[in-house]
C-alpha cells in the first residue's frame, strides 16, 4: 500500500483506534502487575512489558487466525487468566508487606505477567487488528508500534488510581475472570460438544468466572493471614 495514500492513512488510523479500544483490559494487567514494585521500577516493567507485547502481537496476528481454530487453547488461556487474577490479587498483601525487599527478580516477573496475561487476552483482539491491516505487514507494525505510548498513558494513569482506589484491584482481577469465563465458554472444542452458546449463557459464565477470581483471592488471603496469626 502506497504510504502517500488516503487508504494507507486511513488503514493505519484504523489499526491504532481498534488497538486502544481492545488495549483496556491489557492496561489493567499492566498496571495491576506494577503496582508492587518500587517507583522506578515500575515505570520500567510499564514500558517494556508494553513494548514486549505489542511486538508478541505483532506475531501473533499473523497465525492468530489458525491459532484460535485450535480446541481447548481458548480454555487453557482461560485458566491461567483464573491464575494471573488471583496471583495478582495476593501480590496486593505481598506489595505492602515487603516494601523496600523487591529486587529485579520482581521486575521479570511483573513483566512476565504482563506477557502471558497480553498473550492470552490478545487471540481474540488481534483478529479486528489483522482485518484492519488488510494483510499489510508493514501497516501492521507501524499501527501496533504507535499504539506503545497510548498504552503505557493508560497503564501509568490506572497505576495512580489504584493507589487512591484499592477497590480497583479486586475489580481488575474480576476482569480477568470475565474474560476467562468468555474465553472457555466461546473455545472451538466446547463449541463442537454443545454448539455455540447463546450470548447470556456466555455472559452468565464471564459472571461466574469474575467472582471465581475475587472469592478464589480472598479465601486464599484469608487463609495465609490465619496461617500468620
Amino acid at each position: 500500500m502506497d504510504l502517500t495514500s488516503a487508504a494507507f492513512w486511513a488503514a493505519l488510523g484504523s489499526i491504532i483506534w481498534v488497538n486502544i479500544l481492545l488495549s483496556g483490559d491489557n492496561a489493567v494487567v499492566i498496571a495491576l502487575a506494577a503496582r508492587a514494585l518500587p517507583p522506578h521500577q515500575q515505570k520500567k516493567a510499564i514500558f517494556f512489558g508494553s513494548a514486549a507485547a505489542i511486538v508478541m502481537r505483532i506475531v501473533l496476528t499473523l497465525i492468530a487466525v489458525e491459532m484460535l481454530k485450535w480446541p481447548w487453547l481458548k480454555v487453557v488461556g482461560g485458566l491461567l487468566l483464573v491464575y494471573i487474577g488471583v496471583s495478582l490479587l495476593l501480590e496486593e498483601d505481598e506489595g505492602e508487606d515487603g516494601e523496600g525487599t523487591t529486587t529485579n527478580t520482581g521486575l521479570i516477573a511483573a513483566i512476565r505477567t504482563i506477557l502471558v496475561a497480553d498473550l492470552v487476552m490478545s487471540l481474540d483482539n488481534v483478529l479486528a487488528v489483522a482485518a484492519a491491516a488488510k494483510g499489510d505487514t508493514v501497516l501492521l507494525v507501524l499501527g501496533l508500534g504507535i499504539s506503545i505510548p497510548l498504552i503505557i498513558f493508560g497503564s501509568t494513569l490506572l497505576l495512580k488510581v489504584m493507589e487512591r482506589f484499592p477497590i480497583i484491584i479486586t475489580a481488575g482481577a474480576a476482569l480477568l475472570g470475565w474474560l476467562a469465563g468468555e474465553m472457555i465458554l466461546t473455545d472451538p472444542a466446547i463449541v463442537a460438544r454443545f454448539g455455540e452458546l447463546p450470548h447470556s449463557t456466555v455472559y452468565v459464565g464471564a459472571g461466574i468466572g469474575a467472582a471465581l477470581v475475587v472469592a478464589l483471592g480472598l479465601f486464599i488471603k484469608r487463609r495465609q493471614q490465619a496461617q500468620l496469626a
